[in-house]
């Protein structure tokens, strides 16, 4: 049963429709990923469910008693109140309606008070404020201004949570908040009972999340069932069949155009019908909204850089009494793209300055390459001036670009990046946040630079351009430092990662997140497993005794199995490799939902008996 739906909906702002004549409906449960171009409208729809925002045209409806919270990107918070106070707007009506029966005068007759009091559980307002507190890890009594980015997006969800709504509806609620957060709305929002709308460019996340898709394409919306992966392999059969059908409905066009040209022979023969025929195919192919067309991306990474780009020996960082980086070692060479994952506040930002020369260490050494040229991209947008229009952004003074050997016409290279020529003199302050971070990408891209130093760029990016930046960092000969908690977009780019462990501990790993966590789960697997191995250790034995086991030596059968492990191991891996590629192709998910099951399940059985294996083996050679 529909909680919520549109239907024949209208919305446009300037020339450009964003909703033409669109139908959607929300259902019971559901957990909906809404998807699209950035500028399509995704984000106006999410107001108008809400109520905030109206249709140009169309009908909106609404259950009957129904309770929608909207969590939009950036939350408004009174940063001077307590997290405690702003949480506690979540129950705004409870609170004034048992203040009101408290403080009543005795004359007055409020049964209906009470009777809605007890209707909305207003009576333990302050409890359900506390459990959500707790289930959120908030610390009610802290002020919400001295806040990181990642807490007030807490504070903002718990605000939501608190209020029980049967409709929740999120914009980019991954934004700001780490990898151990997003995993924890993950957890919250599919133990979440009532009805789910978001808008996320994270498909990791859409992945562990959504049990429908739906795309806002050329002002329809469009519905898949099933998570992000089911969506790519039925959007690519789509897109091909819409491509055949224009193709022969255009090659029909034109031979029609043809005829109607051919003279006084033509008028002779003319049918009315394929005259009528003919004008009715011109409307539909001047009405046809085609796939708008992909970002092109290219960058000049000017003079290379000497072959090692940083080296840090024994590195330390301290502000006051904490350490932001204790005994780091490790070497940066030309063309490593390096992932930096932790917590925020963990000190990302710190080690790239270390890195980098920007910042000294306390202790240790930091020794920079030769002929470095770092670009940067800010994830905050702080350096984009919001009066300044596209193209002075792009090229102050001058109406032309130059990237390598090649000149551009600055209105040119911003249709490179989907901005219409028309754009190219309206003010930065004009365009949303996923076009902002599009037109950052542009300026960064248009200056040479053979080390890159994206700082959470894949904020608000729609997932196509998300597809063709990886394409292009994973083509890009310079270095790459990339701070990101995208976890497929890390695992797509990266070759190394450099993880926090803790206050101070950093540890670079070989691969991308995923390596990265296999291995911590094997370490973790391993270090547990000879924990208690440990704990009989001060019993009193004779002292030969260990070192008489450890010595020993392998039986027939335990040293021929020792020398079948590496061959085991590498047929695992190998066998691997293909099940990752068939999960990251389109062709599985036309396969049917049984073939799906197969190949997860087998992927979940091989990392337990790689882990099972390399267990094994740790244990013989140390015999």
């Amino acid at each position: 049963m529909a909680v919520l739906s549109i239907s024949n909906a209208h919305l446009a702002f300037g020339h450009v429709p964003l909703l033409d004549g669109a139908n959607f409906a929300l259902e019971t449960g559901e957990r909906v990923g809404l998807i699209g171009r950035n500028g399509t409208g995704k984000s106006s729809l999410l107001k108008i469910l809400a109520g905030i925002e109206k249709l140009d045209d169309g009908l909106l409806q609404l259950q009957q008693g129904l309770t929608s919270v909207y969590v939009p990107q950036e939350p408004e918070l009174n940063p001077e109140a307590s997290i405690f106070e702003v949480v506690s707007e979540g129950v705004a009506e409870a609170k004034a309606l048992r203040e009101r029966f408290e403080l009543h005068d005795p004359n007055d007759d409020l049964a209906w008070v009470q009777e809605r009091i007890e209707h909305i559980g207003g009576w333990t307002w302050e409890q359900r404020v506390d459990e959500t507190l707790q289930r959120l890890g908030l610390d009610g009594a802290r002020i919400v201004g001295t806040l990181s980015g990642g807490l007030k997006k807490r504070v903002a969800l718990a605000r939501a949570l608190v209020a029980q709504p049967d409709v929740l509806l999120l914009d980019e609620p991954t934004n700001h908040l780490d990898l151990d957060a997003i995993a924890w709305l993950e957890g919250l929002l599919n133990e979440f009972k009532g009805s789910l709308l978001l808008i996320t460019h994270d498909r990791a996340f859409l992945d562990n999340v959504a049990n429908r898709i739906v795309e806002l394409d050329r002002g329809q919306l469009r519905g898949y069932p099933g998570n992000f992966a089911a969506f790519q392999a039925a959007k690519a059969y789509e897109l091909e069949n819409e491509a055949l059908a224009n193709a022969r409905f255009d090659k029909l066009l034109a031979q029609e155009e043809v005829w109607i040209r051919k003279g006084v022979e033509a008028r002779r023969t003319r049918s009315v019908a394929r005259v009528q025929r003919l004008h009715e195919m011109r409307e539909a192919r001047a009405a046809r909204r085609d796939v708008q067309g992909k970002v092109r991306l290219d960058i000049d990474t000017g003079s290379s850089s000497g072959k090692i780009v940083a080296e840090l020996e024994n590195v330390g960082k301290r502000y006051g009494d904490r350490s932001i980086v204790d005994d780091f070692s490790a070497t940066i060479l030309r063309g490593d793209k390096i992932g930096l994952v932790g917590p925020n506040g963990a000190g990302k930002t710190t080690l790239l300055k270390l890195i980098l020369g920007e910042l000294q260490p306390d202790s240790g050494t930091v020794r920079q390459g030769s002929k470095l040229t770092v670009a940067y991209f800010d994830q905050m947008r702080d350096t984009l001036n919001l009066d300044a229009t596209l193209a002075d952004t792009i090229s102050p003074g001058s109406e032309w670009i130059e990237i390598g050997t090649q000149k551009k016409h600055v209105k040119s290279y911003l249709g490179d990046f989907l901005f219409s020529p028309a754009r190219a003199n309206s003010p930065v302050k004009s365009l949303s946040g996923g076009e902002r971070n599009r037109l950052l990408l542009a300026r960064l891209f248009a200056r040479p630079a053979n080390v890159l130093v994206l700082d959470e760029p894949t904020n608000d990016l729609d997932i196509e351009t998300l597809e063709l930046l990886e394409e292009l960092l994973a083509d890009y000969d310079g270095t790459v430092f990339l701070v990101s908690h995208d976890r497929r977009f890390l695992d797509n780019v990266v070759t190394s990662t450099i993880v926090n462990e803790g206050p101070g501990r950093w540890r670079e790993y070989e691969g991308d997140i995923q390596d990265w966590l296999t291995q911590s789960k094997r370490a973790a697997a391993l270090q547990a497993k000879a924990a208690p191995a440990a704990a009989p250790a001060p019993a009193p034995a004779p002292a030969p005794a260990p070192v008489v086991a450890s010595k020993r030596k392998l039986s027939y059968k335990e040293q021929r199995e020792l020398d079948e492990l590496p061959a085991k191991v590498a047929a695992l891996e190998a066998e691997q490799v293909q099940i990752n590629a068939l999960l990251n192709g389109v062709e599985l998910y036309a396969q049917g939902a049984a073939r799906i099951a197969e190949v997860t399940a087998r992927a979940a059985e091989i990392d337990e008996e790689l882990l099972g294996l390399l267990e094994r083996w740790e244990v013989l050679e140390a015999k």
